[in-house]
């Protein structure tokens, strides 16, 4: 069954962003080696439940925190999303080494991103 297992905050600064994060949860920032400003995020010990994420510059019309849920294939995922009345929003695209993702909508306004891990997507 897919589940969740990332998600990111936008931030208009994420300096400050990090800042507040870490100073109230202790959390910690990684700067992410890839094509674009992202901070890999990590909440806590492995072995405690829970999940790690991610944090960037806020995109225009960005607002909320992002869930991506872990998928087979985000192609299969993407047909099945729209036949149940969601929406694709930012269609398939490869994070390089990491694997393909996409933003969608429910059906109630939420926004998501679904991932297919391939650490050959280019």
């Amino acid at each position: 069954m897919p589940r969740i297992v990332h998600f990111d905050v936008p931030a208009d600064d994420p300096a400050r962003a990090q800042k507040f994060y870490s100073e109230i949860f202790g959390w910690k920032f990684d700067k992410w080696n890839g094509p674009m400003e992202y901070w890999m995020t990590i909440t806590g010990d492995d072995k405690q439940p829970g999940i790690n994420g991610g944090l960037s510059k806020r995109m225009p019309g960005q607002s909320g925190i992002t869930n991506t849920i872990d998928v087979s294939s985000v192609d299969e995922y993407s047909k099945k999303i729209q036949s149940k009345g969601g929406k694709v929003i930012a269609p398939k695209m490869a994070i390089p080494t990491v694997g393909y993702f996409a933003q969608c909508m429910d059906t109630e306004g939420n926004i998501f991103g679904i991932i297919e891990f391939d650490k050959n997507a280019k």
